[in-house]
């Protein structure tokens, strides 16, 4: 597969950046961090999230590669979802990406309001 020097529509990295880089995307690999959990207990620490956005948030993740899902045989049927090590691999950009949202938040909010101010 070539390497893509820019961000061409036909790259295949153009998509799987999209998909693994957004909000819900990032949010639910942080929470399964922890471990294995449920459809339900990620819902409960996402707040915001739909039932459907998360519900095609986890297939997008299952799909590519970096969670697995895995039917408990119980009444009623349950559902896991698991980091795989694929998807363990993002987990150091997204803390550095977190980090640096942290440590430089109050020059954003700066920036933004400067910029607001101007309009």
């Amino acid at each position: 597969m070539p390497v893509c020097q820019q961000f061409d529509v036909n790259c295949p990295s153009r998509l799987l950046f999209d998909q693994i880089a957004d909000k819900w995307s990032m949010m639910v690999l942080s929470v399964l961090d922890t471990g294995p959990m449920r459809f339900n207990g990620i819902k409960r620490h996402l707040e915001g999230v739909t039932q459907k956005a998360l519900t095609q948030c986890l297939r997008r993740l299952e799909r590519n590669g970096l969670i697995t899902r895995r039917v408990i045989p119980v009444s009623p049927i349950a559902v896991e979802y698991e980091m795989t090590p694929l998807g363990r691999t993002l987990l150091p950009p997204f803390k550095a990406l977190y980090a640096w949202t942290m440590a430089n938040l109050s020059e954003v909010d700066a920036a933004r309001r400067a910029f607001d101010s101007r309009s």
